[in-house]
Parts: C-alpha cells; structure tokens; sequence
C-alpha cells in the first residue's frame, strides 16, 4: 500500500509538471522562398497617442509626459487645437503614412519576392513596399512617402522617406515635417501575431529618434476589409465640428 501510495504521488508530480510547461509556440508560416509568411488581414491597437506604446494589450508610456520634441515644435503642439486649427482629415484628405497604421481599422498585408502592400480598410488606401532596392534619386513628396524593405534573417525592415509634412501622426496631432525618417521592423511572433517596432527620426521636430511598439493580431479566416469612403458621409466637416485646414 506504501509503495501504491508513493507511486501515486510521483505520477501527480509527473503531470502538475507536465501541465505547469508552456506550449510550444505554434510554428511561423512561411512563403515558398522561406521568408515568414505576413499575408492576412491584421487587427491591431488603436493609437491615438504615439508617445505611448502597446505591448501584449497594455499601454505604457514613452516618456515622461511627451515625445522628445524641439523646443519650437514643442511649443507648436502644446498650443494645437484640431477644432481650432482644422484637421486635415475632415477634408478627407489622406491620413498620412503613421496615422493610417495608427487608425483603429484593419490592415491588410500582400506579400510576394518584389513588393509588401499594405490595404488600409481606413479610406480604402494601399502603400506599396518595393523590395531591395534604393529609393530614387529625386523624390516627389507625398503623403505616404516612398518605401523600400529587405529581410533581416525573419525580420522584414521598411524604410521610409520622401514625406510631404501635411499630415500628421495620431489622433492627437502630434507633428511631423518633410525630412521624416520611419523605420519599421516587422516580425511574426507565431501563426497568430506579429510585432512592429516604428522607429521616426526627424531633426525638424524632435531631438532624437524615438520608437513605438504595437503587436497584430490575425483576423479569423474569411475576413475582409470593408469599403470606407470618408466622402459620402462626412459630418465632421459638413456640420461643422472640425473647420477647414488653413492654407499656409
């Protein structure tokens, strides 16, 4: 009986251990040339404030209080009033590169060897990521500005210029300007996430290059983005609530 009694308990330890261990990981998908697989439709967090982050559903600050502005851009933020000063996306024009990835809508991701694409249900906009190569030589300035990527090892790095400085990049307002530098760094954790750490440098605006962190969640199958016209229904801009950006 003493050694039934002793073989029971050793069978309990044996599976508390077992089901004390993590399951694996479940394996990455990846593409018939071996680059993890990003293709799906994406929901992500919601950013209205890009000095603070997302990490596994919880928001943490940047820094203490604010992003690492200028001491002119900081002054021009503090005094930013959307109702006062018009938002730009009351008129419907485009939210910017950052402010689209920042939107609270689904993205969707295409992949093949020479381009990433990105289908923003916000707007039913798309960027395109051109695969190693250079950017041009001479850049026409535009909202999303010019994107080229590569693979570091399973870690898919954008790199981004040739901004226009109209938009920009949360909810909130915080500032951007033409010499905007963005470098992001995707990566799939498992079959169900993947992380992105954005990295924006731009000497106009801030002392120092910061960074912002969020992590994607794969949609169930099935899921497609919905058609968005900000045109047809506007109420924002046609009731009044924001006013029409000033020409400067």
């Amino acid at each position: 009986m003493r050694t039934q009694g002793i073989l029971s308990l050793l069978l309990l330890g044996l599976a508390a251990s077992v089901a004390g261990q993590q399951a694996p990981a479940s394996p990455i998908p990846r593409t018939l040339d071996g680059k993890p697989d990003l293709s799906g439709v994406w929901d992500h967090p919601y950013v209205p404030d890009m000095s603070k982050s997302t990490q596994n559903g919880v928001m943490s600050q940047q820094g203490p209080g604010a992003l690492p502005f200028t001491p002119q851009a900081a002054a021009e933020f503090k005094n930013y009033d959307p109702h006062l000063d018009g938002d730009y996306t009351g008129s419907c024009l485009p939210f910017g590169f950052l402010r689209s990835f920042n939107a609270p809508y689904p993205i969707q991701i295409l992949q093949t060897p020479q381009y990433i694409a990105f289908l923003f249900e916000q707007n039913t906009w798309f960027h395109t990521v051109a695969m190693n190569r250079k950017h041009p030589e001479h850049l026409e300035p535009s909202w999303f500005g010019d994107s080229i990527g590569r693979w570091d090892d399973d870690t898919l790095v954008i790199d981004t210029i040739g901004f226009n400085g109209q938009t920009r990049l949360d909810t909130i307002g915080h500032q951007h300007s033409d010499a905007m530098h963005v470098v992001q760094r995707i990566q799939r954790i498992d079959a169900q996430r993947l992380r992105m750490e954005i990295t924006v440098e731009d000497p106009k605006v801030y002392s120092e290059p910061w960074k912002n962190t969020r992590v994607f969640a794969l949609m169930k199958p099935g899921a497609e983005l919905m058609e968005y016209s900000c045109e047809e229904n506007n109420r924002d801009y046609s009731q009044g609530h924001i006013k029409r950006p000033s020409q400067k």
